[in-house]
C-alpha cells in the first residue's frame, strides 16, 4: 500500500495508515476520506529558488513530466530539479537520476507547494563505481497540501552520495530516503532538519542498509517544533551478515518550543555482522534557558535571542552542505522559517 497506489486506483484502502508499523504516526488513511481528481496541467511554472545556480532545470510539474537526469562518466553537472504541485487535486510522479563511473552531480531539488493537492513523488538514484553526488532538498509545501516523497538510492563501490533535506512540514508530509549501501569504501552522508509551526506535519524516515564489508554513513537529523506542530524521526540502519567493518553513526535532536508540540522519534540499529561501529543518539528538549538568559542580559531581545538560538542548533546541518550556493539558500531558508515563527 502506498499514497501513489491509492492515486492510481482511486481506493482510499491503498493507502497507509497506523496499523503499518513504519507509518503509525503518518497517518493517511484515517486523515483521507475521499480521493481528489486527478490534478491539471500546469502552464505557468515561474522561477524555482535554485534556478540561478543550475545550468539546466528539469520539472515534474502536478505530476506531468518523466524527468531523467543522467551524468556521464568523468563528467560534472549542477541540476535543479523542481517538483511542483498546485491546486487540489492528486497527483504522482517518477524521475529517474544516473550518475556514471567518476562522475559528479549536485542536484539542487526542490518542491514547491500552492493549494489542498495531494502528491506522491518517487525518485530512483543509481550511482555507479566512484561517482560523487550531493543532493540539497528545500521542501515547502503547503498548510494544506498532502506530500510523500521516496528515495530509493543504489549505490556502487567507492560511490559518495551526501543528502541534505530542510522541510517546513504540511499538512502532512513524509519524505522518506532508502539507500542500499554496497560497502567497499562508498560513502554516505544524510542530513536533515524539520522547522514546525502551527499544525503542520513532517516525517523523516531513513533507511540504510549495510550489505558488504567497509561501508560508511554518517546521519544528523535536527527538529524545531512550535505550537501544535508535530515532528517525526524514523532512522533504521541494517548491517547484513558479512558487512563487517562498517561504520554507522546517526543522531537526531529536537527542540521542543510550545506545550503542544509533538516529537516522535524511533532510532534503530539491526545488526547481523561483526566487528562494526554503529551508534545513534537521540535527544528532544527545550532551549537552554541559561543560553537564554546570558543572551538577554547581553541587551538581545527575548524574540531575537531565541531565534538566534535556534538557528545555531539548526546550523550544523546546514554548515554541512557542501555546495557554497546551495548553503547560502539553506541558511535562508532556515532563517526565514525559524524567525516567521517567532
Amino acid at each position: 500500500m502506498s499514497l501513489a497506489d491509492a492515486i492510481r486506483s482511486r481506493d482510499v484502502a491503498d493507502l497507509p495508515g497506523k496499523r503499518d508499523e513504519d507509518w503509525r504516526w503518518t497517518d493517511l488513511r484515517g486523515l483521507i476520506r475521499a480521493l481528489p481528481d486527478p490534478s491539471r496541467p500546469l502552464a505557468d511554472l515561474g522561477a524555482g529558488p535554485f534556478d540561478a545556480l543550475a545550468a539546466e532545470v528539469r520539472t515534474l510539474a502536478n505530476g506531468h513530466g518523466a524527468p531523467v537526469i543522467e551524468v556521464a562518466a568523468g563528467q560534472a553537472a549542477t541540476l535543479a530539479l523542481r517538483l511542483i504541485s498546485r491546486g487540489d487535486g492528486a497527483h504522482a510522479g517518477a524521475v529517474r537520476i544516473a550518475v556514471a563511473p567518476g562522475g559528479r552531480l549536485t542536484l539542487l531539488e526542490s518542491h514547491e507547494g500552492q493549494g489542498g493537492y495531494l502528491a506522491q513523488a518517487s525518485l530512483s538514484i543509481t550511482l555507479a563505481e566512484g561517482a560523487v553526488m550531493e543532493r540539497i532538498v528545500l521542501a515547502d509545501d503547503t498548510a494544506d497540501g498532502v506530500s510523500v516523497v521516496e528515495a530509493d538510492v543504489a549505490l556502487s563501490p567507492g560511490a559518495d552520495y551526501a543528502q541534505t533535506v530542510l522541510t517546513s512540514g504540511g499538512r502532512r508530509q513524509r519524505i522518506e530516503t532508502r539507500i542500499a549501501h554496497p560497502g567497499g569504501h562508498a560513502a554516505v552522508r544524510l542530513d536533515g532538519a524539520y522547522l514546525l509551526a502551527d499544525k503542520r506535519h513532517a516525517d523523516f524516515t531513513t533507511i540504510v542498509t549495510h550489505q558488504a564489508v567497509h561501508g560508511t554513513a554518517d546521519q544528523l537529523t535536527k527538529g524545531v517544533v512550535r505550537d501544535q506542530a508535530r515532528g517525526v524521526f524514523q532512522g533504521r540502519i541494517v548491517v547484513a551478515e558479512g558487512a563487517d567493518h562498517t561504520d554507522a553513526r546517526m543522531g537526531h535532536h529536537a527542540l521542543i518550543l510550545s506545550d503542544r508540540a509533538e516529537v516522535d522519534a524511533k532510532p534503530e540499529l539491526e545488526i547481523y555482522a561483526d566487528d562494526v561501529a554503529c551508534a545513534h543518539g537521540n535527544t528532544v528538549g527545550a532551549l537552554d534557558e541559561d543560553a537564554l538568559f546570558y543572551a538577554c542580559q547581553r541587551g538581545i531581545p527575548e524574540d531575537e535571542a531565541r531565534a538566534m538560538l535556534t538557528e545555531a542548533f539548526v546550523g550544523e546541518v546546514v554548515d554541512r552542505i557542501g555546495h557554497a550556493g546551495g548553503r547560502e539558500i539553506a541558511a535562508a531558508f532556515v532563517a526565514g522559517q525559524l524567525r516567521g515563527g517567532q
